[in-house]
């Protein structure tokens, strides 16, 4: 209780107190049931107390003067749009009547918003693409801090609360959220983080909330030079393997291709024998045809016709040896352009084995470098 007598040394220290308090306050003084002086901090906005003002019986301030007690009463958000604690101390005369009380009314602050503007331009400017740090009441944005790093505006103060909101779910929910945002919401992908802040004296309700907005920029162009990546590298992938397919197709058809050219040199070697056994032929058939016509003579003019067929026999016999040099130089011919091409078909298909092989590893190489991309892509959205 205050003594009368001390009253005006009372209104002194209040009025130095009123701008020393973080959050401000407001005095008043009562006399009966009415305010006849008050005194209010420059960060005090609120219009709750007026000299003249009369007081309801019901009020705390009232009870404080008639049980000649301090007393203390929480002013819920519902009656003047923010929580109040408000103390009423009881004015006493010197002979022990009630002469009024002192009023102080201090806004019922978190912890966490009495200090924010203490905290919040530190810790903004300490994330590497800045960060917007804010709180809200219950119905809206009570107070924001941007990086300057940032030209973007995520959160303003005032700003009602929807259902869109992060912070309106977790009043909602009653749990923290944290979550990725992509460019609709504030033209930039950001990451957000809200907690819900509960009241210090009663610890089930939820007073405010405290989030976190930071932007992912950076990770952003990760996660998309990951997936452009991640798309060239399946596509280079898809086309080596159909090259590898290609490959492994030439390789199957240079072997059947070398199988027929050593086909086509057995033929050739086979050309060869028969062209010896057809001038092995005509040799006896000259020795045939000349033994005829050696009879044909000894025969006389009863054997001319018969020396007739000796000498057709001898002029077949002679072209049909003349025609084996050249079979034999055409069957060579064959079998030398045959091998020329077998030589360059067993380099091709060396070529080829080389050439599938190197695919193979391009192949593993490119899916050891898509592995690498998802990881990318992975530490991208922790960014």
């Amino acid at each position: 209780m205050i003594q009368l007598s001390g009253l005006e040394e009372c209104k002194i220290m209040m009025e130095i107190m009123a701008d020393l308090i973080p959050g401000g306050v407001l005095f008043g003084i009562i006399e009966g049931n009415t305010i006849i002086w008050t005194k209010a901090s420059d960060s005090f906005a609120m219009d709750i107390l007026h000299v003249g003002q009369k007081l309801e019986n019901s009020t705390t301030t009232m009870k404080c003067i008639q049980e000649k007690r301090i007393l203390k009463q929480l002013v819920p958000r519902e009656v003047y749009g923010k929580r109040l604690k408000i103390i009423s101390i009881p004015i006493i005369k010197d002979d022990g009547d009630s002469y009024g009380a002192i009023s102080i009314a201090i806004p019922n602050l978190h912890p966490v918003a009495a200090s924010f503007y203490d905290f919040a331009p530190i810790l903004t400017e300490m994330f590497h693409e800045g960060a917007c740090i804010y709180l809200t009441d219950l119905q809206k944005v009570a107070y924001s801090q941007t990086s300057k790093k940032l030209a973007v505006s995520f959160v303003e103060n005032g700003q009602e609360l929807n259902e869109m909101d992060v912070a309106y779910n977790v009043i909602k929910t009653r749990k923290p959220i944290l979550a990725e945002l992509d460019e609709s919401k504030f033209g930039i992908p950001a990451f957000t983080a809200n907690y819900p802040l509960y009241d210090t004296e009663n610890k089930d309700e939820i007073v405010a909330t405290m989030g976190i907005i930071l932007p992912k920029q950076t990770a952003g162009k990760l996660r998309n030079m990951s997936k452009n990546l991640e798309d060239g590298l399946t596509n280079i992938s898809s086309a080596i393997q159909q090259l590898a397919a290609s490959a492994t197709e030439i390789h199957s058809n240079e072997q059947a291709l070398n199988s027929n050219i050593k086909d086509i040199i057995s033929i050739s070697e086979e050309i060869d024998e028969i062209s010896v056994f057809i001038k092995e032929i005509a040799e006896e058939t000259k020795l045939l045809g000349l033994n005829a016509a050696i009879e044909a003579a000894r025969a006389g003019e009863a054997g001319r016709g018969f020396g007739v067929v000796a000498d057709e026999i001898r002029k077949l016999s002679s072209e049909s040896k003349s025609t084996v040099p050249k079979i034999n130089k055409l069957t060579q011919n064959i079998k030398r352009q045959v091998e020329e091409a077998s030589g360059k078909s067993s380099k091709s298909l060396d070529a080829s084995q080389e050439q599938a092989a190197a695919t193979e590893e391009i192949t593993s190489s490119i899916e050891e470098i898509t592995i690498m991309s998802n990881e990318l892509g992975k530490i991208a959205l922790v960014i």
